[in-house]
């Protein structure tokens, strides 16, 4: 299993906005996206993270080309963003 981990900096004023992007592209991300396995928003005071699980970290590189991710989800999160994103993945041993 692998962990695709974005985390958000995003003003406490548009969080609300950004976990309206992330229910909308939640289930589509779950129909669709080959290997994709679970995704979870973690909201702290700091920032917001977005936790997703795939089968293996090839699938979750592919993910972060798809146009699922770069045209919607990016496009929708842009505009709420205070910096870029900072993406992680990690492949569970």
């Amino acid at each position: 299993m692998a962990y695709l981990q974005i985390t958000l900096q995003v003003d406490p004023a548009h969080r609300a906005a950004a976990a309206g992007v992330y229910e909308q592209y939640k289930q589509p991300f779950l129909d669709s996206v080959p290997g994709a396995i679970s995704k979870e928003l973690l909201v702290r005071d700091d920032d917001v993270q977005v936790l997703h699980g795939f089968r293996t970290t090839a699938d979750a590189s592919a993910y972060l080309t798809s146009e699922l991710f770069t045209r919607d989800v990016v496009g929708g999160l842009s505009p709420l963003l205070k910096a870029d994103p900072d993406v992680r993945l990690y492949d569970t041993v």
